[in-house]
């Protein structure tokens, strides 16, 4: 029953009010623009990674994370991407990974706005968990915690912060 730490959009910097929220969390999930190793390496240090690049994210953060993340937690199938839209907007690839891969919970950031919406027509969760960098139009920063327990995500917790 793992505790999930979500968040995206860092572009190279991590509150440190975010750590202290993920204290619990077994590992941390990132949806993209992680901006710099560094924030990457501290990430990892902190709790397992799981990571996708995201469009600002250079060579470096490329080579050493995947565009797409499809893995399993628990009795649910995760579909983690950077850009990849809502339910009823998703972007094209996001579209198409979704109906090959059937997750039951589908991860993206790049709008940098926190959602948190169900998708009827595919049958998963979609998060995504706003920008928790300090670089953005966004006026807060945002991430989520929450748990799997076999096929139920649960215990979803937001964490807000104005910039």
């Amino acid at each position: 029953m793992p505790r999930i730490g979500l968040l995206s959009d860092t572009h190279g910097s991590v509150h440190p009010r975010i750590l202290n929220f993920f204290s619990n969390c077994d590992e941390i999930w990132h949806a993209g623009d992680i901006g710099n190793v560094a924030t990457a390496e501290s990430l990892a240090a902190f709790k397992p990674l799981k990571a996708v690049y995201g469009n600002i994210d250079g060579n470096e953060l490329r080579l050493a994370y995947p565009r797409n993340q499809i893995f399993n937690c628990e009795g649910i199938k995760v579909l983690m991407t950077h850009i990849g839209g809502y339910p009823g907007r998703y972007e094209k690839e996001a579209r198409e990974l979704i109906v090959s891969e059937q997750p039951g919970l589908f991860i993206s950031g790049h709008s940098h706005i926190l959602k948190v919406i169900y998708d009827k027509k595919n049958s998963l969760l979609h998060i995504n968990p706003g920008a928790a960098g300090n670089s953005g139009f966004h006026t807060a920063i945002t991430c989520v915690r929450f748990v799997i327990e076999g096929k139920d995500i649960r215990d979803l917790e937001v964490f807000e912060k104005q910039r």
